[in-house]
């Protein structure tokens, strides 16, 4: 089973191991580190309301809407070794933020808590998650990819395609083509191309 031990061992991998991690990791990573930095400054200094916004956008914005989507890639990519680190993070990033969510939801945040694999009894004793370095290449690469989905989405809804639909894409990426190449995987399942007609 996925127990405590598990998780463990495999968050000591990536984190040992650093140069094993994917862009998307890279970046969600650097994200929530930034976050953790800039919600314990506010609420430091009482400003809460901008301390929970920030938490809502990380959690949703970029947690839910792009770290998952790109992990159902990794998950699915047939390798076990990203598969396993993939599993890591989103349980280590899911239990910081929680962590940081406590102080303004502290019912549902202890009742999502406790079924994920953690350490110690509840959650409100659980420590406030400290800040690592920031990885601003993989933050600026990341939103590069993520400007590139927005747009072709934009042009999907301008023209009233079908969210099913898989569509052909010429992308002129410049001195970024090998970042984009690299990444044509995720700019396909998120912005729905058909990889086969993908020109970078």
């Amino acid at each position: 089973g996925y127990d405590t031990t598990c998780v463990e061992r495999e968050q000591t991998a990536w984190q040992a191991h650093p140069e094993s991690l994917s862009l998307a990791d890279r970046w969600v990573l650097s994200r929530h580190n930034r976050l953790i930095a800039e919600a314990t400054r506010l609420v430091e200094q009482f400003q809460f309301g901008e301390a929970g916004r920030q938490l809502y956008e990380f959690l949703w914005g970029e947690y839910c809407d792009w770290y998952i989507e790109i992990a159902k890639t990794q998950l699915n990519s047939g390798d076990e070794a990203v598969a396993s680190r993939t599993r890591a993070i989103l349980v280590y990033i899911l239990d910081r933020t929680l962590r940081l969510l406590h102080p303004f939801m502290p019912f549902v945040t202890e009742e999502i808590w406790q079924h994920l694999p953690h350490e110690g009894e509840a959650l409100i004793i659980a420590a406030w998650p400290t800040a690592a370095g920031l990885d601003e290449e993989a933050e600026a690469e990341m939103g590069l990819i993520m400007e590139m989905v927005r747009a072709i989405r934009n042009a999907r809804a301008e023209y009233e395609v079908e969210p099913s639909r898989a569509v052909a894409a010429i992308v002129l990426a410049g001195d970024k083509t090998e970042l984009v190449r690299s990444h044509a995987d995720i700019l396909s399942r998120l912005a729905r191309i058909d990889p086969a007609q993908l020109s970078i």
